[in-house]
């Protein structure tokens, strides 16, 4: 961690963000704001903040997607900041690796606890990988969210797009059926295995050159899948 920890305060209402974003501030902290997702992802991987601040309702994305994808690359801790109360929503931002949850409305002196201890326990050295992934002719923009083959972009649905991502984020590792359905649609799907297989079919029809003979998308049969770069 720098000696002055940089905050991502990703926050469509503006005067929440500004009120957050003053507070912190003024404890010594430096601020990245964006008021969307798509502006969040980019800022994300030209600041590499030591701590992101994340709200849910983000206008132009879901939140838990954002977090499933930025925890691809990136092992920094999440503060979620929402006004959903349910339970489910707590789980499931949880589950997709958020770190914490706060609800609004919230006290400054509680937001400012939360997120000294979440930087405590960060290690000094976090795993943040290069925000792009190579492997033969394609090339995935994990800022972005574009993937292309031999230069020419590729048209993934956001479910191909977070498959191919997480696999290709774990080269040579076997993810199991389980922990793929887990990752990318959540608890309620686990035991949907058939649902994946097709998911994977698409997706091989895209980056192979040869989809029944896979060279990257390996399958381990009644395990999972492997990537191989």
């Amino acid at each position: 961690m720098s000696d002055i920890p940089t905050i991502l305060l990703v926050e469509d209402d503006r005067q929440i963000r500004e009120l957050v974003a003053a507070t912190l501030e003024g404890e010594g902290y430096a601020v990245v704001e964006a008021g969307s997702a798509a502006e969040g992802a980019v800022q994300a991987g030209a600041c590499r903040p030591d701590l992101l601040i994340l709200d849910l309702g983000l206008p132009d994305r879901n939140g838990i997607n954002f977090i499933r994808d930025y925890r691809i690359w990136s092992s920094v801790p999440i503060l979620i900041l929402s006004a959903r109360t349910q339970e489910i929503s707590k789980i499931t931002a949880l589950e997709a690796g958020a770190d914490d949850y706060l609800t609004k409305p919230f006290g400054v002196a509680e937001l400012l606890e939360r997120v000294c201890a979440l930087l405590k326990r960060a290690p000094a050295e976090r795993d943040q990988l290069e925000p792009t992934i190579d492997f033969g002719d394609c090339r995935i923009d994990c800022v972005h969210r574009v993937v292309s083959r031999a230069g020419e972009p590729l048209h993934l649905t956001d479910i191909q797009y977070r498959l191919l991502i997480l696999l290709a984020s774990n080269p040579g590792r076997v993810l199991t059926h389980r922990q793929l359905l887990l990752q990318i649609w959540g608890s309620h799907a686990v035991e949907n295995n058939q649902y994946l297989r097709v998911h994977v079919g698409h997706l091989r029809q895209k980056i192979e050159r040869v989809p029944a003979q896979p060279r990257h998308i390996l399958t381990e049969i009644g395990v999972g899948y492997r990537f191989q770069p």
